[in-house]
């Protein structure tokens, strides 16, 4: 048996349990679920800049209640090296708070992504530096860093493409790490320029010493031009 089928094995036995995993998660968190919903059009400005916008919604399973949104254009710098983009962008945020009230947030961050390709998956580093500018709530400065594996395989007929990640969130502001999210998901070729995303995601967050997790099922479609 050639090593690329002994991987597919292991990778479908992999996402089977995933399915199981995710499934039983969501039943067992009571309730504590979100469905996230990306669009992201990616255009090439030159050879050196290329532009990103992304629209994103949650929603919470508690009558489907949107409960935040946001815009997002950002510039990245592609011809540094093969191994890095740097990139600078702005986001405009709105939160429904507690009392069902909108709030804005303003958010201008730098990115740095590394990447590399080992054992054939491709993997990226990406750190981020955000300053939030909230509406009635403290300002502070927030570090990200997330890390991304693709695995080189393409499951079914649709040729989907599993990855993971991991994101953990520093804040400034005395609270230190105070939330780490686990991914898992697919990517799929639509069209030339269209690929799809269906993505899990179990979010921890630490308030007044206590961590509280959520589950969450998101969909994403990305354009490239």
């Amino acid at each position: 048996m050639q090593l690329g089928e002994v991987i597919k094995g292991w990778v479908r036995c992999g996402v089977m349990m995933a399915i199981v995993s995710v499934g039983g998660a969501c039943f067992a968190s009571g309730g504590n679920f979100e469905y996230w919903g990306v669009t992201e059009v990616g255009f090439d400005i030159n050879k050196d800049w290329r532009g990103v916008f992304e629209e994103r919604i949650k929603v919470r399973d508690t009558g489907g209640e949107l409960y935040y949104h946001h815009s997002d254009l950002g510039f990245v710098y592609k011809s540094f090296a093969d191994w890095i983009d740097v990139g600078v962008n702005f986001r405009k945020i709105y939160t429904k708070d507690s009392g069902g009230e909108w709030r804005q947030e303003d958010r201008p961050h730098l990115n740095v992504t590394l990447k590399t390709k080992i054992f054939g998956c491709q993997m990226s580093d990406l750190s981020r530096v955000e300053y939030r500018d909230r509406e009635k709530a403290e300002d502070f400065w927030r570090y990200r860093n997330k890390l991304t594996v693709k695995l080189p395989v393409e499951l079914t007929a649709l040729k989907l493409q599993p990855y993971f990640a991991e994101e953990v969130f520093i804040s400034m502001n005395g609270e230190g790490f105070n939330r780490n999210r686990l991914f898992g998901g697919f990517t799929v070729k639509i069209s030339k320029n269209v690929k799809g995303d269906i993505f899990y995601i179990w979010q921890a967050d630490r308030a007044e010493g206590t961590w509280a997790d959520i589950n969450i099922i998101g969909t994403g479609l990305k354009f490239y031009f």
